[in-house]
């Protein structure tokens, strides 16, 4: 599969609608994203199962910011709607293939499981600072 531009109007649903997608956020001006792109693109065609999308931060900044993007290039890799992955730096293209195996490979009944601890411990602290009391489970 070819990489794909996505908007931040685009960005929500390609997460919400995809099993695993990469997120290339680069911009024309960078001499590191334009060496990566190639590499990125090369490696999307050899799994048609992810969907390898670009953002460029500087026509969308509000995504990029929201994103909490601070520097170019910058990789990210959600699967089944949770961000498993996130690295500024251009990869080579066994660095990306190994990015890509180790999504595929995430056991994410274990991930999920991570995810709400680590939500409601988060609630717990938030809730002993404002003084209101919750059991802890």
């Amino acid at each position: 599969m070819a990489t794909v531009d996505i908007t931040s109007e685009q960005f929500a649903s390609t997460i919400e609608d995809n099993d695993i997608v990469l997120v290339d956020f680069w911009a024309e001006w960078c001499g590191p994203c334009k060496q990566f792109g190639p590499t990125y693109s090369a490696v999307s065609e050899k799994h048609p199962d992810v969907v390898f999308s670009k953002v460029d931060t500087e026509a969308e900044q509000q995504l990029a910011a929201e994103a909490g993007i601070s520097s170019i290039p910058t990789l990210m890799a959600f699967r089944e709607k949770v961000l498993v992955f996130s690295q500024p730096g251009a990869l080579n293209a066994q660095q990306l293939e190994q990015v890509v195996d180790a999504v595929k490979a995430l056991d994410m009944d274990e991930v999920h499981a991570h995810v709400a601890r680590s939500q409601a411990e988060a609630a717990v602290a938030a809730n002993k600072q404002d003084g209101t009391q919750i059991p802890e489970f």
